[in-house]
């Protein structure tokens, strides 16, 4: 019975210490948890604009704003195919990788 209540007494010791270290150590938990990269940084945030502009269809496609036709062409084609209606894609998505190439594919040198 001793035992027991030594032990009850030892884990409320322990977890009062605990708790009390944790608060003292709370700003460096949290400015840590700022530098590491948070799920999802790496794809854009926001919806898509109104009007494409260059540098969306580039997101889309996954390309620089700069590619050649050859590197569009073969990023559309790799969309179109994980993504085409046919296949069970989103019409919408697949408009906009059509849209993106399309503009980008318009801009595009050789």
């Amino acid at each position: 019975m001793v035992a027991v209540g030594l032990t009850l007494a030892a884990a409320g010791f322990a977890g009062r210490y605990a708790m009390q270290a944790m608060r003292h150590m709370e700003p460096q938990v949290k400015q840590a948890m700022k530098s590491f990269p948070t799920f999802g940084s790496g794809f854009y945030k926001g919806g898509f604009d109104p009007k494409m502009t260059k540098r969306e269809a580039s997101l889309v496609l996954g390309v620089s704003p700069t590619a050649n036709k050859t590197k569009i062409r073969e990023a559309h084609r790799k969309l179109m195919i994980l993504n085409h209606p046919d296949r069970g894609g989103s019409p919408y998505i697949a408009a906009k990788i059509n849209e993106a190439k399309d503009l980008l594919d318009g801009q595009a040198k050789k």
